[in-house]
């Protein structure tokens, strides 16, 4: 029986820069979130001049989070890509709900424990997700990236919380992994699959995670 034709859909998993509400120490919502510090843009340009230099693979599609430091740091990549950015609130960071904006310092003070990777239904704030609806949701978001580009390439400039999810989702690993992934500003984290075309990916690889050779050179975050 003839071995089927196998495609490779490859997925490149990219941390936004350094953002500002990482400096002002608050819950960086939607509403708060006010791009990237300049440390943050400068992480991002040296990403944008690795994937010029032709070492990566080629990217034929990008997508970004809609929220601001996302949306910078895919708009500073795509000037070596070249391509329209596909913008996905499905692809937001964690919605924090009315801790949005709140010092993180005061956050269990306001809205008590949270706990959320133990308690899966437990909800930051009012009107915050539960991890197990963020999970849900980041989950369907990659379901359908992947099934609209089988066999290709994308970029997706995202969220470490995001990284994190689709890193388990992929990798079959637990909700509640007894581990912490700590997602480098401006990484890339590369998952890739071969499979038959015309079929789902059901086997992934991790090919690489928390790449950020780029970044030698500069300070891990900004100081002050």
């Amino acid at each position: 029986m003839p071995t089927p034709d196998l495609v490779t859909t490859t997925l490149l998993l990219v941390r936004h820069g350094e953002s500002m509400a990482t400096l002002e120490r608050i819950v960086g919502g939607a509403a708060s979130c006010t791009g990237l510090s300049p440390l943050g843009r400068l992480q991002a340009e040296r990403l944008r001049d690795r994937l010029a230099a032709g070492h990566e693979p080629l990217v034929r599609r990008l997508y970004s989070s809609t929220m601001p430091r996302a949306v910078q740091t895919a708009e500073i990549l795509n000037e070596a890509c070249g391509l329209p950015i596909e913008f996905d609130a499905n692809l937001e960071e964690h919605r924090p709900g009315a801790a949005d904006g709140v010092p993180w310092a005061e956050v269990e003070g306001r809205f008590g424990p949270y706990e959320g990777e133990k308690y899966p239904h437990r909800r930051l704030a009012p009107g915050a997700e539960s991890p197990a609806e963020f999970h849900q949701r980041v989950g369907m978001a990659l379901h359908g990236l992947v099934e609209a580009n089988l066999g290709s390439t994308v970029l997706v400039s995202c969220h470490g919380g995001v990284i994190d999810v689709v890193f388990r989702a992929a990798l079959g690993l637990p909700f509640r992994p007894a581990y912490d992934l700590w997602t480098l500003n401006a990484s890339i984290t590369e998952l890739a699959a071969s499979h038959p075309a015309g079929t789902h990916p059901h086997r992934w690889r991790l090919v690489r995670y928390n790449d950020a050779a780029h970044l030698a050179g500069l300070p891990r975050a900004t100081v002050g």
